[in-house]
């Protein structure tokens, strides 16, 4: 990826996004007019904003809507839909109803002459910017009358009268025109600053990027450049040459920045997939009418990429796309004093890589994302209250309470080992036992196991310390145990582990089960058909992604491949920490997601199927329908229950398969809790776990430090056991406590005390 932290940096990395990049109509056009812009105004009926529009690019408008020889039209996007767009005819019916001209601006005067030779429409272009900068210009013609070859229209094409309003302009700046006459080129170098030749003769060798000719302060252009007369290319060549003769008289750089002048090739990427072709209004001998020129600027298909903003919640959610946003992540991290604005907006990727899978120059978001986060780490600019939740869980699984590495009971060796991860293990722990009985049974060599956390929370965190520091651990454990292969069950282990662990042996737990076939467990489900969910980590993992589907239709299911699947395939809220960092975006990832498709869903991600499940989408792991689930497709266990079924998963594995028994547990872990049913859901909503509460009371028994309120004889206690104050409504009943409300606070609030 681009380093994007300084100037240079950033500048690359916003050329990557081409958003902004002209549509096809304006990079070809010499005159770069904003055609998109034009019609969408007279779409929506606005000709006067049209026009203006239109005038900004165009000095003489009446001419050029009648002389135009259309190059844009050449590449109208909607020529590969149908019809291409009627530009010149919409160009006109911008001017229709047209009032007085707009005042002239003009800069003040300079004092620098400059002549040109040559009334044509390369002439009178350069004459027209040169004078509106306030340099002094005389306009030599040859012939009687200006305009060159425009005269060579038809009057019934270009009315004389639309010649004479537009040349007008002229006297309003102040040019000198001096009609035939023919003056002597020595003699005007000798006179003036500058002079431009635009006539169609002469020998005179000119640089194709300034225009400028051998001799300083003459540049050329027009059809002297030419071996075809273009109306719009002569205009073109007109303006280019007035400003080089601009930075010329001002003793700057000809040369210097000067791409894009001209017609060019877009790099802009416009989907026409799904778009239906349309045939063009028919064009009367007269111009479009008003409501014609409606209809058929309505067919134009507003050209522009936001192929990743098209299907990233995210990416909507802020109103704008890459460039800019690269842009207001480079500012967040480089501000020293002041509010960082942009923390929620980088903290609420779920870095999915779903924006550059979709990119034609495959920008990814989640990567800048990524590395600002740990840039706010590293500055100590990372608010505590955003990761917390996810850290301490990881925390969790990787401390005794669940950590777990042994070889098969009753070998010494392990061919294989299997890493069935966090969340499975805390969503369906028994799941995790029938697995790993299963890879006994199929698999030579012993199969050992290893319980704990990949460290992905860590990695999504932008805290590199700790994905450094449990990766190693996982290295000291996997090298304990002979470095076997090592079978996954969640995907975000595999990619994990794929990234930052290339010498491990990696099999997902999906190909074993496609080559060593379904256990007898495996029963098929009530259903018409089943879609598939892909997790966003198998989205280059085609292998695991075609071993699945082998496995579902195993079980009799029809497959429904959803809108979006396998390398397009979207997160489920949860990647990237979204959930803890913008709950409300995540609601919308999981509601946009499981709208999709009115079949019930079946992922092989833990997590994925527990959001989709909590907002009432019924929703199956694959193993659920291999090895049985006691959900049924429902919702899934919460953060509280999830910690306690990682635990005790470790104390019935240790007691049932190798004879040991665990030993020990906090203090405050003896004290019993009355909870119900809507003061759970409160918990859950506020990533509140029940050894929170726990902690809460059992220091506030043992130190005295509560508040009694008189009038509901309950207590209310508040403890800060680590970045988080909580605080705890309850009162005793029984031998245990009922707690009536719960809350807490993820910012720091001062010192806080530990049990």
């Amino acid at each position: 990826m681009i380093n994007f932290l300084d100037q240079k940096g950033l500048r690359e990395l916003e050329a990557q996004c081409i958003q902004e990049e002209a549509p096809p109509c304006q990079a070809t056009c010499p005159l770069h007019v904003d055609m998109r812009g034009m019609l969408t105004a007279v779409a929506q009926g606005d000709f006067a904003s049209a026009r203006t529009l239109y005038l900004k690019s165009i000095p003489f408008p009446g001419i050029v809507s009648r002389v135009c020889d259309e190059p844009c039209r050449g590449v109208c996007t909607r020529g590969r839909v149908g019809e291409t767009l009627t530009i010149r005819a919409l160009e006109q019916a911008c001017l229709l109803g047209e009032g007085p001209r707009p005042a002239v601006k003009k800069l003040p005067g300079k004092p620098k002459r400059v002549a040109v030779v040559g009334g044509g429409l390369s002439g009178l272009t350069a004459v027209s910017d040169l004078a509106r900068k306030g340099y002094s210009l005389t306009l030599y013609e040859a012939t009687d009358r200006l305009g060159g070859r425009i005269w060579d229209t038809p009057e019934s094409v270009l009315p004389r009268d639309l010649i004479t309003r537009d040349l007008a302009v002229l006297a309003e700046l102040g040019v000198d025109v001096r009609l035939e006459t023919a003056p002597d080129l020595d003699a005007l170098c000798q006179s003036y600053d500058a002079v431009y030749l635009a006539i169609g003769q002469g020998s005179v060798v000119v640089d194709p990027l300034t225009y400028a000719a051998d001799r300083p302060g003459l540049f050329a252009g027009g059809s002297l450049l030419r071996d075809r007369w273009s109306p719009i290319t002569s205009m073109s060549d007109g303006r280019r040459a007035a400003t080089s003769i601009d930075r010329y008289l001002q003793n700057v750089s000809l040369s210097a920045a000067r791409s894009n002048e001209g017609a060019y090739e877009t790099k802009l990427y416009t989907n026409i997939a799904g778009i239906d072709p349309t045939t063009a209004v028919p064009l009367p001998a007269a111009g479009y009418s008003e409501a014609e020129a409606i209809a058929e600027a309505q067919r134009c298909l507003q050209c522009q990429c936001l192929e990743c903003v098209k299907v990233c919640e995210y990416l909507q959610e802020y109103g704008s796309y890459p460039r800019k946003y690269a842009r207001t992540v480079y500012n967040n991290l480089s501000i020293v004093m002041g509010e960082r604005h942009a923390n929620t907006f980088i903290n609420s990727c779920a870095t999915c890589g779903l924006c550059a899978a979709v990119c034609p120059t495959n920008f990814d978001m989640g990567a800048v994302c990524k590395t600002a986060r740990g840039v706010m780490v590293e500055q100590k600019r990372m608010p505590p209250s955003a990761h917390e939740f996810a850290l301490r869980d990881m925390a969790f699984s990787n401390s005794d309470k669940f950590a777990l590495t042994r070889h098969q009971p009753g070998t010494t060796t392990s061919e294989y080992v299997f890493f069935p991860g966090c969340q499975l293990a805390g969503s369906a722990p028994g799941q995790v036992t029938a697995v790993y009985d299963y890879l006994q049974a199929h698999l030579s060599g012993g199969v050992g196991l290893m319980l704990g956390c990949c460290g992905a929370p860590a990695d999504w965190a932008g805290r590199n310390d700790l994905h450094t520091e449990t990766l190693s651990q996982f290295q000291a454990n996997y090298d304990e145990l002979g470095r076997p292969k090592v079978v996954l069950a969640c995907s975000s282990c595999f990619q994990t582990f794929k990234a930052r662990l290339p010498e491990v042996e990696l099999v997902s737990l999906y190909t074993v089960l496609e080559e060593k076939g379904l256990p007898e467990t495996a029963v098929p489900l009530p259903a018409d058909a089943i879609a598939i969910h892909d997790p966003c980590t198998t989205r280059y993992e085609t292998a695991v992604q075609d071993s699945v589907r082998h496995l579902v239709g195993r079980l009799g299911y029809d497959v429904e491949e959803l809108p979006r699947s396998r390398e397009t395939t979207t997160c489920c809220g949860f990647g990237g920490l979204m959930v803890y960092a913008n709950r409300d975006l995540a609601k919308k990832v999981v509601a946009q997601r499981i709208a999709e498709s009115p079949a019930d869903y079946v992922t092989y991600c833990a997590v994925c199927r527990d959001y989709f499940a909590a907002q009432g989408k019924p929703t199956r792991h694959l193993l659920d329908l291999i090895f049985g689930s006691s959900t049924d497709g429902g919702r899934g266990p919460g953060f509280s229950q999830k910690h306690e079924n990682r635990a005790r998963l470790k104390r019935q594995l240790l007691q049932e398969r190798w004879g040991e028994t665990v030993t020990g547990q906090e203090d405050y872990a003896s004290i019993q809790l009355n909870l119900n049913d809507e003061v759970l859901a409160l918990m859950e909503d506020r990533l509140i776990l029940v050894e929170d509460v726990q902690q809460v009371i059992a220091y506030a028994e043992r130190t005295g430090q509560k508040l009694l309120s008189p009038a509901t004889g309950h207590f209310l206690a508040q403890l800060r056991p680590n970045t988080v104050t909580y605080w705890v409504e309850y009162m005793p009943e029984g031998d245990g406590y009922t707690v009536f409300n719960a809350y807490s606070h993820r910012m720091d609030v001062g010192e806080g005390k530990r049990p």
